[in-house]
């Protein structure tokens, strides 16, 4: 009896041991909550006073942001040089075709719940105050936009800066009238009746935010290259595992802080928020997206997982547990790619050589809880509106709502701009989406959530899709699996130059007696 309860005293402190992160961030969440309806109902606060009760949680995005970007970069080079270009051409090609099934899969399912529910007809648009303004984009230039940022003009600006085009109007040329001779009446009627076009030209600007998409694509490139360089790309490949490795033991001080930030977050958004009414209104609309994620999360991905990879996936989610509180608290999954890494790596077991490659692109183009809200948004305006949709344009809806998903960047509310171009693509007024801004804030943590697992889910099936390609590669290169650079050898002058180069590691002439040692962990 003594035994059993020593047993079970240890087995609580373990887990406790190994999961106070996630326990104190829950109770954070709670309190968090606690405190923001304890002020909201009690103190009278200006809202000077209010941005400095938010001034922890600013404190935590700001360091959450600051890691971004050497984690994607060291990432993505490491990982990328870590394959050969084939094995890397493989493993991107699955995962995007994961990424662009899943996005079709949600999408579906928006529209059907959207149009079985049917939260917009028993009210109308002008039932619904409105809140923001409407973004002044064009789907055509969009979608260059996204295409010139794949290929940013200066790598440095690309850290924080994205480029953004819009349309400016030209003046129409003035023609001189000739006053010698009297032009006949029916020439003089035809220049009263002709019909003046608009002229407009494209003017470009940069907007503040990191191009993600930008530096993914050189990434990728120059990890190509490294790892085609062999022996000469070896301190270029050194020094970005060491970054990355110094980004993690950064990330694992900031995840300490991440309870207090994420308490004072949450209790500021609370109390900013100053009509509650609107979600009585807005309720049966929010019910059909929040039903349609939580579907998608519980059935759709899981299911897609178990087939592929024949294990649990609700482990693997409890495995993603704080990954997946934090993209719902600070509703970036830009922001929450530390963490995801962490739990992806650690709790989960992926090899690093795929999460290294698949999770930052799926950070930036896999956005299945954004495709399905403006899917089920998009409709839910057409029936606000009373605009009846043929089956032509709801399927134009699914594909436009697949193709804005991708463009929209992994930061806040990037999808009430993409929103405007499923509006827009069936005809519907683009400033019907000041309607659901008011009740964005709050869908928008829980499709980021979503997000998030769906990129941990493809991590998981690719390599489970690319084992063997892994295995044939761990042995040929001889290096160690969870750590393809990480073997040093003990070498004099002589022997040193018996390394050679194979797939992204660096493997010794076993003909002599050579001992090793493992300098590094990721």
């Amino acid at each position: 009896m003594m035994r059993n309860k020593e047993r079970r005293g240890v087995n609580i402190r373990g887990l406790l041991k190994r999961n106070w992160l996630l326990i104190a961030t829950i109770v954070a969440v709670l309190l968090g909550i606690s405190l923001g309806v304890a002020v909201r109902e009690y103190a009278s606060l200006s809202n000077l006073h209010k941005q400095y009760l938010g001034f922890p949680g600013e404190i935590l995005m700001r360091m959450l942001k600051l890691v971004i970007l050497p984690l994607i970069i060291s990432s993505m080079i490491t990982g990328v040089a870590a394959l050969d270009s084939e094995v890397s051409g493989k493993i991107g090609l699955r995962a995007v075709i994961y990424y662009f099934s899943t996005t079709i899969i949600a999408v579906i399912l928006g529209i059907i719940l959207v149009m079985t529910i049917k939260p917009g007809v028993s009210q109308t648009a002008e039932h619904i105050d409105r809140a923001g303004t409407t973004p002044n984009i064009t789907t055509v230039d969009t979608l260059l936009d996204l295409l010139r940022n794949m290929f940013p003009e200066n790598l440095v600006q690309a850290c924080f800066q994205q480029y953004k085009t819009k349309r400016q109007e030209l003046e129409p040329v003035k023609v001189s009238a000739n006053t010698t001779t009297i032009p006949p009446l029916v020439t003089t009627l035809m220049s009263v009746v002709e019909n003046i076009t608009k002229e407009y030209k494209i003017v470009g600007q940069y907007s503040d935010g990191i191009n993600v998409l930008g530096l993914i694509v050189f990434c990728v490139a120059f990890g190509l290259v490294i790892g085609k360089m062999g022996e000469r790309g070896r301190i270029l490949l050194e020094f970005f595992d060491a970054l990355n490795e110094a980004t993690m033991k950064l990330v694992q001080i900031i995840m300490c802080y991440m309870p207090i930030g994420i308490l004072f977050l949450i209790a500021a958004k609370i109390i900013e928020v100053e009509d509650w009414e609107i979600f009585k209104k807005m309720g049966l609309y929010m019910l059909t997206v929040l039903s349609g994620l939580a579907i998608h999360a519980t059935i759709c991905l899981p299911l897609i997982f178990f087939v592929i990879v024949r294990k649990n996936p609700y482990t693997f989610t409890l495995g993603m547990a704080q990954a997946l509180v934090t993209a719902l608290m600070i509703s970036s999954s830009s922001a929450t790619l530390p963490v995801t890494f962490r739990c992806a790596e650690e709790n989960n077991r992926i090899d690093k050589r795929i999460t290294r490659f698949v999770l930052p692109v799926g950070a930036t183009i896999n956005m299945d809880g954004t495709a399905l809200y403006e899917a089920v948004a998009a409709i839910f305006i057409a029936q606000l509106n009373d605009y009846a949709l043929d089956v032509g344009q709801i399927v134009t809806i699914s594909i436009t709502a697949t193709v804005a998903s991708i463009g929209a960047a992994g930061v806040p509310n990037a999808g009430l701009v993409t929103m405007v171009i499923v509006l827009t693509a069936v005809g519907l007024p683009a400033s019907d989406v000041t309607l659901i801004v008011a009740v964005d804030w709050l869908l928008d943590r829980f499709r980021t959530m979503i997000n998030v697992l769906g990129d941990a889910y493809g991590a998981g099936i690719v390599q489970k899709l690319s084992k063997l390609e892994l295995e044939r590669m761990d042995l040929t290169s001889d290096v160690d699996v969870a750590n393809p650079f990480a073997l040093e050898a003990t070498l004099d002058d002589e022997e040193c130059e018996k390394k050679s180069y194979v797939n992204g590691g660096f493997t010794v002439d076993k003909t002599d007696a050579i001992s090793f040692t493992e300098t590094s962990q990721f």
